[in-house]
């Protein structure tokens, strides 16, 4: 098959062109920069353009059979106006210029799979949510997962099948933020953040990259689906289980007030957060690899 990957070269991104290559697909990766070598452009699967480059011929995403967006700029930056401007711009930009050129195709991709982020259910201590729950602007993270999301119905236009991914804590050892959170531990200082209880929806990097290619294969899957495992833990169940995994004590707690006073705004990634479960995926058929926090710690652990 012929995929396109929009943000193909991040974290996310590069683990599921590693796997759709040794499935023998064929794939092409959009980005901002050329790679260093433009020989490698053209001679290895995969082949990389950049946005600028698909303005000028789009016919390059001509007979995909389905694009997958996951460009955005990080979270992980200083919340200033213009890094929040960066955060929200770069998500509503890449939409959009994906539905220009699906004005220009012919022959459209089959499905697009969108990303998106739990965020857009907003914080709690108490609710469950899945995909019927409402949606709620609370804040600047839910604000731009809405912005976004209302911005993707537009592809719907074209007659094309489109898949939200509401995605929460990525797991993985390369990127995303657990080796941040797994660094306190390896310190010793690990502990608690703020009160503990605040809920974290998570799920292993090998299940992200298989439950995008499940909602790629499988028709039945349109529309926001939640790419978490269905064991969201507390941030003291994630640190005493991180530090169980790697063998380090649990004891530093980690004050509220001093993570607002040091972050700001930003500290809502570590001090909020919702319990979201995977009520489409577990309905139609996915099954997770990796649905408990110590075996996906386990595993990662295991990696080299």
């Amino acid at each position: 098959m012929r995929m396109a990957v929009c943000g193909g070269t991040g974290f996310i991104g590069s683990a599921l062109v590693s796997y759709w290559l040794e499935k023998g697909h064929e794939i092409i990766i959009v980005t901002r920069k050329s790679p260093a070598s433009d020989r490698n452009r053209a001679a290895t699967n995969p082949t990389y353009i950049t946005w600028e480059e698909l303005k000028k011929s789009p016919e390059t995403m001509e007979g995909l059979d389905a694009l997958v967006n996951l460009a955005g700029s990080s979270l992980n930056q200083r919340w200033t106006e213009k890094g929040k401007k960066r955060i929200l711009d770069s998500r509503l930009q890449s939409v959009q210029a994906i539905a220009a050129l699906l004005g220009k195709l012919q022959n459209k991709p089959g499905v697009i799979v969108q990303g998106s982020a739990v965020g857009i259910y907003g914080t709690s201590l108490t609710e469950v949510f899945d995909e019927n729950s409402p949606t709620l602007k609370q804040d600047f993270l839910s604000e731009v997962t809405l912005k976004w999301e209302h911005e993707a119905e537009s592809l719907t236009n074209q007659a094309i099948r489109l898949v939200t991914l509401r995605t929460g804590v990525v797991l993985g050892n390369q990127g995303g933020a657990y080796p941040l959170m797994r660094l306190p531990y390896l310190l010793g200082i690990g502990g608690r953040v703020g009160t503990g209880q605040q809920w974290m929806s998570w799920i292993h990097l090998k299940d992200m990259v298989r439950l995008i290619d499940y909602s790629v294969m499988n028709p039945a899957v349109a529309g926001p689906i939640n790419a978490v495992s269905p064991s969201p833990v507390t941030n003291e169940e994630f640190g005493r289980t991180t530090a169980k995994a790697i063998n380090r004590p649990y004891w530093f707690p980690l004050p509220a007030l001093l993570l607002k006073t040091l972050l700001g705004e930003q500290s809502t990634l570590l001090l909020d957060g919702q319990r979201v479960m995977p009520r489409k995926a577990l309905e139609l058929g996915f099954t997770f690899q990796f649905p408990t926090l110590m075996g996906a710690l386990n595993d990662l652990k295991g990696q080299k």
